[in-house]
């Protein structure tokens, strides 16, 4: 777009209009044939190939990897050997867990711990469907899933030597402090077994139920205990040790066939959780029904593009579908972030693994345009888990709180549903009074907590926020990078305070909103570190980084000297207006991609100079042109970032996925819109990638249209909203909730 962006100002925020299009022919009926899901299980992605379904507890999966990074989903596409297929698993994270209730197929073998080998050719995925041949046992492995259910079929090359291990020992990152605390184990008959295993590890409180049932009898069960059999061993099992067990069946030409049904609860809900979903044993109808899911899912946006578009948008989308995943029974009971048991509310739904810090950046966005009633129910998750913990959850995982990563980015969720009108209104300032709650040291919780991972949520930067207005970098690490935050997370909460009527705590958070300017350097340009004594440290390397140890957070200056985005206005005046913004910027995307420390952090990958797409922090950059006179470089930009950061290959996704977050990303981008400040509902423009888009939002479905579309065709003429030309890239969230129809004029020039 050739016109100057303009700002808009607090009093703008809201301003809302839009008209109602008429319904539109479904572009497509089965979008799951353009997903993928080994993009992104190669590189450092950290995705998984396995079945599951949208949002689901279940997500079975082969775990080739163990330890290390690369085993934070159990899956990298590189390797070559199947040690286990678990029930449950983590999307592109940077740290491991789960991996629960473990099963092999297996035949041959004279091992308490066999381990498979497949070639990648025999190995192939859709949504809610995995196969795989273990070459070295001779058996064909089909998996698919219900929401609580694993649905496994093995067929066997060799009929008379049919086995299978179910290895209770199984975790990922046993070197990064996960590990096994507890095993109960019961053969109900010769075909049904059930349990519960307990672990702890990035989860310090997590419990798995299950119950196992086999389509046929064994023939006879092996039981180790830390790797020793003992002929006396009972059917009733009650361990803190490892625990395998291997069956052996008939001889028989037939595929075996196992359920596993998972509950966080006990084993009873588990058995429940079966009766309820998977009462029989038709895997092909499964596997339907789960396509079925699927497509249905995916159709919530459907495009026309070129098929690389069409493969990299509908792989995006579905792996913006897996998490947050359902954490509760069939009948309604859940263990809550109290780790204690609850009976839900009719209507209530609980669910665990928020990746916060990373998606309340796009994901969050994404899902309040459409799948709105979803989003407001997350809220509502959030703020049962401040009143069952009294704290906002940061990154929860299970019955955790966990603690991990910067500030308290609940409450940028929950503002965002706020100011799009999606917020539980009877109980906004609960809303408000955890968010205040959540951003000041809590000396209460740090002794609650004590000993367990979830101390990580009471960090001192809060503290020195509170006292100084700043956080001293020679008191505490991540010092910017939690500053920067908190003042974005504090302003989050005046708008929650605002909404509910509490004037004095909105302008009292209001001001701590404005934090972020104690930080600016006018000399250097960047956001820098602060010492105790007031002045900026010296001496200061913008380039320079150390995971966990330095001033940013998996990053350094030039990545997190950005970020201010509920205050653009007043911070783009404060570093000298509009060209001194480009300015900025263009050293940004065209300086050296250096990165200097001998500890620098892995999670700086995707690098244009030093703008780093692989991780969050610099996921709103580019639209930042937008605010200057020159949107076209922003433009270029997307352009790149989806052409060689998002490909379709295992290695297609440049840097950790992190529950949604990079491919949010995509889907939002390759629209052209993109929310730059959850809590403001505006969407700033950019250079869409699909053809044609038609969004099923909230009122009536609003339709994108880019003409003339192509590579070449990089820059956007004029954007016309409902049939009149904006003079400046930003629509509001109503806007597209009520539905219309957006058109982009592109062009070869700018």
């Amino acid at each position: 777009m050739k016109k100057s962006a303009f700002f808009l100002p607090a009093a703008a925020i809201c301003l809302l209009a839009g008209c109602n299009s008429s319904a539109n022919k479904p572009l497509l009926t089965d979008e799951i044939k353009y997903v993928d899901p080994f993009i992104g299980t190669g590189f450092h992605g950290h995705t998984f190939p396995g079945a599951t379904r949208p949002f689901a507890m279940v997500q079975v999966s082969p775990d080739t990897h163990i330890m290390g990074w690369e085993a934070s989903s159990g899956y990298h596409y590189d390797d070559n050997e199947i040690y286990a297929f678990s029930h449950t698993h983590l999307s592109g994270t940077g740290i491991g867990d789960l991996g629960d209730v473990a099963l092999l197929p297996y035949s041959g073998a004279d091992s308490i711990k066999p381990v498979a080998t497949f070639k990648k050719e025999t190995e192939k995925a859709t949504p809610g469907y995995y196969t795989v041949r273990l070459d070295n046992f001779g058996v064909d492995v089909e998996l698919t899933s219900t929401d609580r259910v694993g649905f496994h079929r093995y067929t066997y090359d060799n009929p008379s030597d049919r086995r299978v291990m179910l290895d209770l020992g199984h975790i990922l990152q046993p070197n990064w402090g996960h590990k096994l605390v507890g095993n109960t184990y019961t053969e109900i008959n010769d075909s049904t077994v059930e349990g519960t295993v307990s672990t702890q590890g990035w989860a310090h409180f997590h419990d798995v139920s299950y119950r196992i049932e086999f389509s046929e009898p064994f023939e006879s069960v092996t039981r180790y205990i830390d790797g020793k059999s003992n002929p006396d061993t009972p059917p009733v099992i009650k361990t803190d040790r490892d625990l395998k067990l291997h069956y052996k069946f008939a001889d028989s030409k037939e595929p075996l066939y196992i359920k596993v049904a998972i509950s966080m609860v006990d084993p009873e809900g588990a058995a429940k959780n079966m009766t309820a979903e998977l009462p029989g044993w038709d895997f092909d109808a499964t596997r339907t029904r789960s396509a079925d899911i699927w497509n249905n899912a995916l159709s919530a946006i459907e495009i026309q593009a070129d098929s690389t578009v069409m493969v990299n948008f509908y792989t995006a989308l579905y792996h913006t579908m897996i998490a947050p995943f359902a954490y509760q029974d069939a009948d309604g009971r859940y263990r809550g972030l109290d780790k204690q048991v609850h009976q839900a509310e009719e209507g209530y739904t609980n669910y665990s693994v928020f990746s916060l810090w990373d998606t309340f950046r796009a994901f969050q966005p994404l899902m309040t345009i459409i799948n709105p009633e979803l989003a407001a129910d997350w809220g509502k998750v959030l703020v049962k888990g401040y009143e069952q913990g009294g704290i906002l959850p940061k990154w929860p995982i299970g019955s955790s709180y966990t603690g991990c990563m910067v500030g308290y980015p609940a409450v940028a969720v929950l503002a965002d549903l706020a100011c799009k009108g999606l917020a539980d209104s009877a109980n906004i300032a609960t809303w408000a009074e955890a968010g205040a709650a959540s951003s000041v040291y809590r000396r209460d919780l740090a002794d609650k907590f004590k000993g367990t991972r979830e101390l990580d949520l009471i960090t001192m930067h809060p503290y020195y926020k509170e006292k100084y207005g700043f956080v001293p970098a020679d008191s505490v690490s991540e010092s910017v990078s939690w500053g920067l935050e908190m003042a974005y997370e504090d302003w989050c909460v005046s708008q929650l305070a605002a909404k509910a009527g509490m004037d004095s705590l909105a302008k009292a958070y209001a001001a701590k909103g404005e934090y972020y300017k104690r930080y600016l350097d006018p000399e250097t340009k960047m956001m820098r570190p602060i010492m105790g004594d007031g002045k900026f440290r010296t001496p200061f390397n913008p380039r320079y980084s150390a995971h966990m140890k330095s001033d940013y957070t998996e990053g350094n200056a030039f990545q997190w000297s950005f970020f201010a985005p509920h205050d653009m206005d007043n911070f783009i005046e404060t570093i000298g207006g509009k060209p001194e913004l480009e300015a900025r910027l263009d050293t940004l995307f065209t300086t050296s991609s250096q990165v200097d420390g001998a500890e620098a952090s892995n999670d700086i990958t995707g690098l244009i100079g030093q703008y780093a797409h692989g991780n969050e922090p610099s996921h709103h950059m580019a639209y930042l042109y937008n605010w200057t006179d020159s949107p076209w470089k922003g433009q270029e930009r997307l352009d790149y970032i989806m052409r060689e950061f998002y490909t379709n290959a295992p290695d297609g996704i440049i840097g950790n996925e992190d529950c949604g977050q990079m491919s949010a990303w995509y889907v939002m981008s390759a629209l052209g819109l993109y929310q730059v400040a959850p809590g403001i509902p505006v969407y700033t423009l950019g250079r869409p990638m699909v053809d044609r888009a038609v969004i099923h939002a909230q009122h009536a479905p609003f339709e994108i249209e880019v003409k003339d579309n192509s590579p070449a065709n990089m820059y956007v003429k004029r954007v016309l909203l409902n049939g009149k030309e904006l003079d400046a890239p930003f629509i509001s969230h109503e806007e597209i909730a009520r539905g219309g129809k957006l058109v982009f004029e592109m062009s070869d020039t700018h």
